[in-house]
């Protein structure tokens, strides 16, 4: 019996969860199914241009395990554009990361980043390097 699956942690939810080639109908189209957790995967390791180590890191899982993750994804993807198929992204085992809130002294702008992702250097909105962790709001 295989070990059950960890849960992976993932910073950013998809914002899109569908992709489909132009020009042919849905009712005509075969899905490929992108699980949460391999979008993760590969968001950090070909987007944000993490080594794999990093990426497993921040995903909480071996590197050996993000390795796999990245390789079936990529395959799947792969899938879709070759053979016309639409992309389809949801499920898998995951559990989005928390939120740190920051807040800046200079124009008291609050913001937010998940957990991993390391601290902000400056205010997103006046540039100012002199900001501090605000409390989560429960």
């Amino acid at each position: 019996m295989p070990r059950p699956r960890l849960c992976r942690r993932v910073c950013v939810a998809p914002g899109v969860t569908y992709f489909k080639p132009a020009g042919i109908r849905m009712v005509d189209l075969e899905e490929s199914v992108l699980p949460v957790d391999e979008f993760e995967a590969v968001r950090l390791k070909d987007l944000e241009g993490l080594d794999q180590k990093t990426a497993a890191k921040r995903m909480n899982i071996s590197q050996p395990t993000f390795h796999r993750t990245i390789l079936s994804a990529r395959r799947k993807i792969a899938e879709a554009i070759v053979n016309g198929k639409a992309i389809k992204i949801e499920g898998g085992v995951f559990k989005m990361a928390g939120v740190r809130r920051f807040r800046c002294y200079v124009c008291a702008h609050e913001w937010g980043i998940p957990h991993g992702t390391g601290r902000p250097q400056e205010c997103p909105e006046c540039k100012s390097r002199i900001i501090h962790g605000a409390r989560n709001e429960a």
